[in-house]
């Protein structure tokens, strides 16, 4: 009923403790009180936050683990906030800048084309996995390393809003996932992200970060593969479930691409929160056996929660080598939830 009440005991106790000389504690006072409070119903009913359906979503990781019996997949993690990305759907990514023809599809050919490409290989994922649906992502270089400093002498360059606003433009049509990606050079993880929040704030907005691109004692970016810490992966971590959390939102998704040993350090301090779900992407190109080996070494042997895997059109199309298919990945332990392709 709409003017219907409820009314709740509560009870208040007060424990005064002392010790012994023997240090041990015992209650001496304990007082109760009893108070009334008069609540609407409807008001109860609206606090009451909605949650996951736990077995589905334990099926559903053991299904992309895989069969792994060595215990590290599923990987033990909080549950996620409800609107989840993950498990519930594959992402399928197209990478690149729009000042670039070179750094990836997105950019590289006219947009209608690029799209239509994109749908095309969101439809071969799934035909290839019904169980999970593929959903298509657009994944932007928002800040892009330098080789030189630049005027912040950062060796970074940050793109102009509205170029992002132009990338939401092409993905609202066909109700794509939008990534801003972000190689620091010479700056930090918490620095560009911050610059950023706006963008993130939006429901269909996630972040992707690049360790290839972190240059911590001063070398240009391009002369040596960077890498990033524990804390620098967590600095985004906390800025994003902020974000969730001031704005009400679903988990945001953070890719973190790597393809050495080196580029991600300390993996077993990586936060796992119900805001945040984190994907470690084998960001690798070359021959089969060696990204193969590149997803064993540093994917599935380093456990943080959810794992991707790179797609270089021309670059793994080389030398006798030919790009894996949907279906060739996905006997990959754990599956990869997360495709990008460049």
């Amino acid at each position: 009923m709409k003017n219907s009440v409820i009314t709740l005991l509560t009870l208040s106790i007060l424990i005064v403790f002392s010790s012994c000389n023997q240090g041990k504690s015992t209650a001496d006072v304990v007082k109760v009180t009893e108070k009334k409070v008069e609540v609407k119903i409807d008001s109860v009913k609206k606090k009451m936050a909605p949650t996951i359906d736990t077995v589905d979503y334990n099926k559903r990781m053991i299904a992309i683990s895989n069969n792994d019996t060595t215990g590290r997949w599923p990987v033990k993690a909080p549950y996620p906030l409800p609107g989840a990305i993950l498990p519930y759907n594959r992402i399928i990514a197209f990478y690149g800048n729009l000042y670039s023809t070179r750094m990836g599809i997105l950019g590289e050919i006219p947009r209608n084309q690029m799209i239509e490409k994109l749908q095309g290989e969101v439809a071969k994922w799934n035909a290839a996995d019904s169980t999970v649906k593929a959903i298509p992502a657009l994944h932007y270089i928002a800040v892009t390393a330098q080789g030189s400093p630049g005027s912040a002498n950062m060796y970074r360059m940050r793109m102009p809003f509205k170029q992002i606003d132009t990338i939401l433009s092409w993905a609202k049509p066909i109700d794509a996932l939008v990534f801003l990606d972000i190689q620091v050079g010479h700056s930090t993880i918490k620095a560009e992200v911050t610059e950023l929040e706006s963008y993130l704030a939006l429901p269909n907005v996630h972040l992707g970060i690049d360790p290839e691109f972190s240059l911590k004692n001063g070398e240009v970016p391009g002369t040596k593969i960077g890498s990033f810490t524990a804390d620098d992966i967590n600095d985004a971590i906390d800025i994003l479930a902020k974000v969730v959390r001031e704005n009400k939102l679903t988990p945001k998704v953070l890719v973190v691409h790597r393809f050495t040993q080196g580029m991600v350090t300390d993996y077993k301090r990586i936060k796992t929160v119900p805001e945040v779900q984190v994907v470690m992407d084998m960001d690798g190109f070359g021959s089969r056996v060696l990204k193969r080996s590149s997803y064993l070494r540093y994917i599935y042997r380093e456990p943080v929660q959810f794992t991707g895997f790179k797609l270089f059109y021309k670059n793994d199309n080389w030398n006798n080598s030919q790009i894996y298919t949907p279906t060739e990945l996905l006997k990959f332990t754990p599956k990869p939830v997360y495709i990008q392709y460049q």
